[in-house]
């Protein structure tokens, strides 16, 4: 499942649960809760109700009642469902791979790693340094970075006396691992 499709199905479970909720609601107060523009939710509540996924009941002139059928809740679990697993993959996939990336830390005789980020992503990588005794540093010069930029992890190494290289020398490799979203 691309990032995109799981956004899809993120924001689709969102507004069905929003609407399991508080079915008499406006579609501006979906939108805004869920995050998305006034647009899409109209796009959703339209392709439900051909669908038999809802039933819609004006309210007032800007208010509506969407109740979701059997169908709808059948639909909302699917869904809890995708987005669980595609989750999961996303967990593991991401600790995989930094656990091959500290394993590479490890191996050229550090046992210390800066983290640059602060995301979801990199708490999994802070884990898995927990978990392989490998220390988290806020910065330092001869440390190799993990640098996460979505869900793409980056090793650079730093030039080091202690992992048998010159010190002054300028040269710094990066190792680029990109990890595909579900």
């Amino acid at each position: 499942m691309s990032e995109q499709t799981t956004n899809n199905v993120e924001h689709e479970l969102q507004l069905l649960e929003a609407l399991a909720n508080e079915p008499e609601t406006t579609q501006a107060d979906l939108a805004a809760r869920v995050g998305v523009a006034v647009g899409t939710v109209n796009w959703y509540l339209k392709r439900w109700s051909k669908k038999g996924y809802i039933k819609i009941r004006r309210i007032d002139r800007w208010q509506w009642s969407y109740l979701l059928t059997p169908e709808g809740v059948a639909r909302k679990t699917r869904l809890a469902s995708e987005y669980v697993e595609a989750s999961l993959s996303l967990y593991r996939r991401t600790r995989n791979e930094a656990q091959r990336l500290l394993s590479e830390v490890r191996a050229a005789g550090y046992n210390q790693v800066v983290i640059a980020d602060e995301s979801e992503i990199a708490e999994i990588c802070r884990l898995t340094c927990m978990e392989m005794g490998i220390d988290i540093v806020p910065t330092a010069p001869t440390v190799p970075v993990l640098t996460i930029d979505g869900t793409k992890l980056t090793l650079t190494w730093s030039p080091s006396p202690q992992a048998g290289q010159a010190a002054g020398q300028a040269t710094a490799t990066a190792q680029d691992h990109e990890l595909r979203t579900p």
